[in-house]
């Protein structure tokens, strides 16, 4: 893989309405570095498209991205149920024997783990789903946020479907074993000290590669705010540094 040009910093949002976050990345990351929202179905310019709700889906759909003829470094970065997106992608590219990210960032997410005893959202009728989704009936289903989530219902179950299939097929046995890609860790400092340090210990299961964590400042996605694109671009800098001739598998 050619190290000319910049780093490519694929960006998947917490959920396919979530890419516009992204925006302003361009100016906030720095030189070098070239932000990439990824845009799945079922939102803006593609709301007319089936919404991903399987990781058969989601890699149908994303690993063009890496696989393609575009020659480069690139990291992942991924926001709360798009860091999980990010670690899909990573880990089938790791088994593939393709070469991978030079990192790959999580933001606002814990590692997966077994499911104990989680209803499957697949089977769940709509009034199982808004019963849970109103915290066990809290929203009463009459008031304006109990019709606003029954409206919202169809595109919160694909995404809660999507979230299931992702975390189920994470932590079956790796047929390659661990990634051996570089994970860095961004925890919001709302979320408390010892948030990124419990993270960044549950996520060394999960790749051989370092392991580093980061706490910023208020909400990492809050509009206007330049600290989570400064750091992601800081980030690609110093591993287009540490490159050798050709980018690490995994």
């Amino acid at each position: 893989m050619s190290v000319e040009g910049p780093v490519r910093l694929y960006c998947f949002a917490h959920s396919p309405e979530g890419v516009s976050a992204f925006g302003g990345w361009a100016a906030r990351t720095g030189p070098g570095v070239e932000p990439v929202p990824v845009l799945l179905p079922g939102c803006t310019r593609r709301r007319s498209e089936p919404r991903v709700r399987t990781r058969t889906a989601l890699l149908a759909e994303v690993l063009p991205l890496f696989t393609g003829p575009r020659p480069g470094p690139y990291a992942l970065y991924g926001h709360g149920l798009g860091a999980l997106a990010a670690l899909t992608a990573a880990r089938a590219l790791h088994e593939a024997g393709l070469p991978g990210p030079v990192f790959l960032g999580a933001g606002a997410w814990p590692p997966p783990l077994p499911p104990a005893g989680a209803a499957d959202v697949r089977r769940a009728t709509d009034t199982e789903l808004l019963h849970a989704l109103g915290g066990g009936g809290a929203v009463p289903p009459g008031s304006d946020e109990g019709i606003l989530l029954r409206a919202a219902l169809p595109v919160l179950r694909a995404d809660l479907e999507l979230a299931q299939d992702l975390r189920e097929e994470a932590v079956r046995p790796w047929r390659a074993g661990p990634l051996t890609t570089p994970v860095l860790l961004v925890a919001s400092d709302d979320d408390g000290p010892q948030a990124a340090a419990c993270a960044a210990g549950n996520w060394r299961e999960w790749t051989l590669g370092p392991v580093r964590s980061r706490t910023l400042p208020g909400r990492l996605l809050a509009r206007g705010s330049g600290e989570l694109p400064r750091l992601l671009g800081r980030a690609c800098r110093v591993a287009r540094r540490l490159l050798p001739e050709s980018a690490p598998v995994g």
